[in-house]
């Protein structure tokens, strides 16, 4: 079984990325040869600034660590450093269609938001095919959000296959149950982003545990006092029941039996305390790495040396079949 997924470097992680991205990416290790990837190239398709990607790709490798992956078994590494990611995705742009890409969703939302729309942002999925195709991924743990990208991904392997041969693997998603889209604390009918919203309304990975417990003390809640979870009549509630099953592994109907008779004070009170407990050690082997350049980075080295020796051969077997003369 081989898992990949990747995640970019950029803004900074709130609880709503462990939930859909992190907690999974440990639990998926177990599952085989995993693969997990800082997207650094799909940061520079909207304006960026260069020491913010530089900062946030060490960020992002730190936390990658301190929230469970092991460079023992798990190849963990910075995509620029894999020079294959790029040449699959222009030769993945030749068998991929102008219409599939001008419908995704996240193009058209983000193109919206800009004045200068870059031909990177309109090419992107072609670059996460070639992200998830190369290793012959069989599963991707992935947000919710990402659904559109991944059936994109299928498509265009399967086209590779038909036209030059069986040559990628067809992959699956694998989507989180509960906590897939931890809603914001103050809009509990808007996801959690890092890039909209208000402070207030996310529960930063690196929050003190004061902050924690005050965002999520005056979080939006509903009319009555029932802790249960109906994303209909109670969305603040929901969440933050939801919240709590990230935090301790609890069911919802768990937490639901667990304060039954407990008013949202006492209820708030404990969800707070649940992520520090969960945030705390994250934060300080976090802290660690980050304080230790050159352990950081040897870690991402092997990554990235795991990783070529690993892409390779799909690569090489790609130039092959659409008929490019190789060397010798």
């Amino acid at each position: 079984m081989k898992v990949f997924s990747g995640i970019q470097p950029t803004g900074e992680p709130h609880i709503g990325n462990y939930s859909g991205g992190f907690r999974q990416y440990a639990a998926t290790q177990e599952q085989g040869e995993a693969y997990f990837c800082i997207v650094d190239l799909h940061a520079i398709t909207v304006g960026h600034d260069p020491k913010e990607l530089y900062d946030g790709t060490l960020d992002i490798g730190a936390m990658l660590f301190a929230t469970g992956l092991d460079p023992e078994r798990s190849t963990v590494f910075v995509q620029s450093h894999v020079t294959a990611h790029a040449e699959a995705a222009w030769l993945l742009g030749s068998v991929t269609s102008f219409g599939e890409l001008r419908r995704m969703t996240q193009f058209k939302e983000k193109a919206d938001q800009q004045e200068f729309v870059s031909a990177a942002l309109f090419g992107y999925p072609t670059l996460m095919a070639g992200d998830i195709l190369l290793y012959q991924t069989d599963i991707v743990p992935i947000g919710d959000d990402q659904r559109q990208h991944l059936e994109l991904t299928r498509d265009v392997a399967e086209r590779f296959n038909q036209r030059f041969g069986e040559t990628f693997r067809i992959p699956d998603g694998v989507y989180p149950e509960a906590g897939a889209r931890v809603m914001d604390l103050q809009e509990p009918t808007k996801k959690m982003s890092k890039s909209f919203g208000t402070e207030a309304g996310k529960v930063l990975l690196m929050d003190d545990a004061d902050t924690i417990r005050r965002k999520v003390k005056r979080a939006v809640a509903d009319s009555g006092r029932e802790v249960r979870h109906d994303l209909d009549e109670k969305p603040g509630i929901s969440n933050l029941i939801e919240l709590m099953t990230v935090a301790t592994g609890e069911t919802i109907q768990e937490v639901e039996a667990r304060f039954d008779g407990h008013g949202y004070g006492d209820f708030k009170e404990a969800v707070g305390e649940a992520l520090v407990a969960l945030l705390t050690p994250i934060q300080e082997r976090y802290r660690e790495l980050r304080s230790d350049p050159a352990e950081l980075g040897r870690l991402l080295a092997i990554g990235a040396d795991k990783a070529r020796e690993a892409s390779a051969p799909t690569l090489e077997a790609m130039y092959e079949r659409m008929g490019f003369a190789q060397p010798s």
